[in-house]
C-alpha cells in the first residue's frame, strides 16, 4: 500500500501501517497545504489542539516536491510543541515512559520536513515496539492499480469518519472521546497496548 509520510500521523494511518503487508512512502508528490505533512492534532485542556511546523513556501505558482520542503526555523516552534505535549499528556498513564524517546525529535532541527516526518515515524515505531519496513517511491505514482492507495489520509480537512474504538483520554471527562488524533495520543494513554489497538482495527482497511 502507498501512503504519505506525515508528522506524528493520525491514528487511522497507523491502523493502515500496522496491518499492511507492504508499505511504500510517496516522496515524489507536490507539496500541498492543509495536510498532516506538517501538522498533527492532540487533546489539550481546551479540547482538540492543532500543532503545526512552519515551512518555507515556494514562490507563488511554483510547485515544489514534498521532499524538498524546508522547515522554517525563524521561530521556536519546537518549544511550543514540547510545552503543549507536556501540558496535555504529563498526567497520562504512560507519558513519562516515552517522553525521553519522543521529545528529542523536536530539537534535531532538521532542514527538510520529510526528514522530520521520517524521524517521527521511526520514534513512533520504537514506542510501539514494531518494525514497519517500507520502500520509497522514485517517481510520482499516478497508476496505483497494483497498490492500495492511502495517500488521501494525509488530507487534514477530510469529512470521512473512522469508527475507532474508545480508549481513556486525559480530558475526556470534559469533552468526551476525540477519535483519530495523533498517534501520540494513543501511545501516551495506552502505552504497550497501543499496537494491539491498531491491529484490532484491521476491518477499517479500505481503498481510498
Amino acid at each position: 500500500m502507498i501512503v504519505q509520510p506525515t508528522l506524528f500521523s493520525p491514528i487511522v494511518q497507523f491502523v493502515v501501517l500496522a496491518n499492511a503487508e507492504r508499505i511504500i512512502f510517496e516522496l515524489e508528490d507536490n507539496y500541498q497545504k492543509q495536510t498532516y505533512r506538517n501538522r498533527y492534532m492532540i487533546y489539550g485542556a481546551n479540547g482538540k489542539q492543532v500543532l503545526t511546523v512552519p515551512v518555507i513556501h515556494s514562490h507563488k505558482g511554483v510547485k515544489i516536491k514534498t521532499k524538498d520542503v524546508k522547515i522554517d526555523h525563524r521561530t521556536d516552534w519546537h518549544k511550543l510543541h514540547v510545552r503543549s505535549l507536556q501540558s496535555a499528556y504529563r498526567s497520562s498513564p504512560f507519558y513519562e515512559f516515552y517522553e525521553d524517546e519522543i521529545l528529542p525529535v523536536f530539537f534535531k532541527k532538521q532542514k527538510y520536513l520529510i526528514d522530520l516526518n521520517l524521524d517521527a515515524f521511526e520514534v513512533v515505531c520504537e514506542a510501539l515496539q514494531a518494525e514497519f519496513k517500507f520502500k520509497k517511491t522514485k517517481e510520482y505514482q499516478i497508476n496505483t492499480k497494483n497498490e492500495e492507495d492511502y495517500r488521501s489520509l494525509a488530507i487534514a480537512k477530510t469529512k470521512q469518519i473512522f469508527p475507532l474504538q474508545k480508549y481513556t483520554q486525559v480530558f475526556d471527562d470534559k469533552y468526551g472521546f476525540l477519535p483519530n488524533l495523533s498517534i501520540l495520543d494513543l501511545i501516551f494513554n495506552e502505552g504497550p497496548n497501543a499496537l494491539m489497538y491498531l491491529e484490532k482495527h484491521k476491518n477499517l482497511l479500505f481503498k481510498s
